[in-house]
């Protein structure tokens, strides 16, 4: 009879400590692809232990009506699907709100919380770590998920009998929540949460909820064992549905450096039943370790897509039949280069802060040196940049790093004319009698310009031509309407014509006044 065991842990956190670790470098679109085909991966897997799982409950019932003293471990049976559907389930909200939260926040988890990538659909927010930090740390939602694991793992452990069975099952069950490595981390922490969501973009974070998932189904999968065991099941694992997964340790490398991948089945017997189990990368075998994972690499010496071929072997050890499975991956070798990107636009403007971002694949942000030619560049808490820029044409920002160089021109320009508009409403044209009163002061508008900046204006002339009336002309210093422009503004009638001459306006690094030209009113 066919029995799953419990799936192997070591593969899973290696490549949880590996995200984690990723982290810590400027953060790709490879990088992204790589967390990606991890949390995938990890998906499918998830998927295997379902199917692993789903005839064995009836097995054990089964297996209990032939003594009176085994039907308390049948009992127990509909106990540990529930628990495990009780933790996916949650974990599941805590997706839906954090994916909401990085994308349209509109209170749920819908097609608007992702967006259309060149025909693939991909997270809106997924490299957005405020959200996560928000929710995860901030909100609390991060350590409520810690003792919603921990309480599961309790229930699981309540499901085994007390003494040497528990105290030996405790040590072995896969939801282990680390409380120890936060505390002692170089960048202080506040909590558990902090030190696993803090600042982690939503890309980075999928994975991990899905390893929860996974060390939910494989405590699961682990209870079930125990309990066939108890009522006299064989606890030799035979699993009747396999699928070859490569686990690389990244999926982009620098030409000279080696690519490093596990192949293993997606549902892997322990060290008692490798023997059964065969693995090769392009026809050479692979040794297996004792989590039933063989290793392979090869030197990058060649730039392009590279592919390669995985076959695995299992023999059923009941049967005696042997099934062979194959499967073809690939990884993009590259050459290591700098990119420099402004966050806006290619230009920098006079008198605002100019966002910058920075990269050199492969290479850590804190190895990246940048200067700049023609401003003042400074970097930011979260490693991007602030150009400051003060003369109008071309300044230039350099990088170095280790084994490459780069720069990048952009030109400068001064902040664009505003628009002058009555209350910051009118552009001018009819208007009532009334609206037109009504309005205080005449505001310079910057429209459609991405930075956070504000222009003053510094004057204007108020001009009031009423019919077979000569023209009557006012001054006025600032925005607002004072002295005889506010007496000239309150004689407007239906038939007059105002205009706003010599509009004066001063804006970030500008020097002198600039002339916005002249606005027109016809009073209706």
């Amino acid at each position: 009879m066919s029995i799953p065991k419990e799936p192997r842990q070591l593969m899973i956190n290696v490549m949880y400590l590996v995200l984690t670790a990723l982290l810590a470098l400027n953060v790709s679109a490879e990088i992204f692809n790589a967390f990606d085909m991890v949390n995938k991966g990890l998906m499918k897997a998830n998927d295997a232990l379902d199917a692993a799982n789903k005839d064995l409950p009836q097995s054990i019932k089964d297996s209990a009506k032939k003594s009176a003293n085994l039907a308390k471990y049948a009992e127990r049976v509909d106990v540990v699907g529930q628990i495990s559907k009780e933790g996916s389930d949650y974990i599941q909200t805590v997706i839906d709100a954090v994916v909401d939260e990085a994308g349209d926040r509109n209170k749920k988890h819908d097609d608007g919380d992702y967006v259309d990538a060149f025909g693939v659909k991909e997270l809106k927010g997924k490299r957005d770590y405020d959200a996560t930090t928000r929710l995860l740390v901030d909100a609390g939602k991060g350590e409520e998920l810690k003792a919603k694991m921990l309480e599961i793992r309790d229930k699981y452990l309540q499901l085994v009998d007390e003494g040497p069975d528990r105290d030996d099952f405790a040590s072995k069950i896969p939801i282990n929540i680390d409380e120890e490595s936060w505390k002692k981390s170089a960048n202080p922490k506040k909590n558990w949460a902090d030190f696993t969501f803090g600042h982690m973009p939503l890309g980075a974070c999928m994975p991990i909820f899905s390893k929860f998932v996974n060390d939910i189904k494989s405590s699961e999968a682990a209870v079930l064992n125990y309990l066939a065991g108890k009522v006299g099941l064989t606890s030799e694992v035979i699993l009747n549905k396999f699928r070859v997964v490569s686990a690389p340790k990244k999926s982009y490398v620098i030409k000279g450096d080696k690519f490093e991948t596990e192949v293993f089945l997606s549902a892997a017997a322990d060290k008692t039943s490798n023997t059964g189990i065969r693995i090769s990368v392009n026809g050479a075998n692979l040794p297996l370790n004792d989590e039933g994972a063989g290793s392979w690499s090869q030197t990058a010496s060649e730039l392009g897509t590279k592919k390669y071929d995985a076959v695995a072997s299992v023999t059923n050890p009941v049967t005696g039949k042997t099934d062979t499975y194959k499967q073809t991956f690939e990884y993009e070798v590259g050459e290591r280069s700098v990119t420099i990107s402004a966050s806006k636009m290619n230009v920098f403007y006079i008198g605002v802060d100019n966002p910058v971002e920075v990269s050199a694949a492969g290479v850590a942000s804190a190895q990246i040196k940048v200067s700049m030619d023609g401003g003042n560049i400074s970097r930011n808490a979260d490693g991007t940049y602030t150009v400051r820029v003060e003369r109008q044409g071309i300044a230039k920002i350099n990088v170095s790093a280790p084994g490459m160089n780069g720069s990048k021109e952009f030109r400068v320009k001064r902040i664009p004319d505003p628009t002058p508009l009555l209350g910051g409403k009118e552009r001018g044209g009819r208007i009532g009698n009334g609206t037109f009163k009504v309005h205080e002061a005449l505001i310079p508008m910057l429209e459609n310009f991405d930075f956070d900046a504000r222009c003053n204006l510094a004057g204007f002339t108020l001009v009031r031509v009423a019919k077979r009336q000569d023209p009557e002309t006012q001054p006025n210093r600032g925005a607002r309407f004072e002295g005889g422009a506010a007496s000239l503004k309150a004689k407007a009638v239906p038939g007059d014509k105002y205009v706003f001459q010599d509009i004066k306006c001063k804006c970030p690094g500008d020097i002198a006044d600039r002339n916005l030209g002249q606005l027109v009113f016809d009073i209706q």
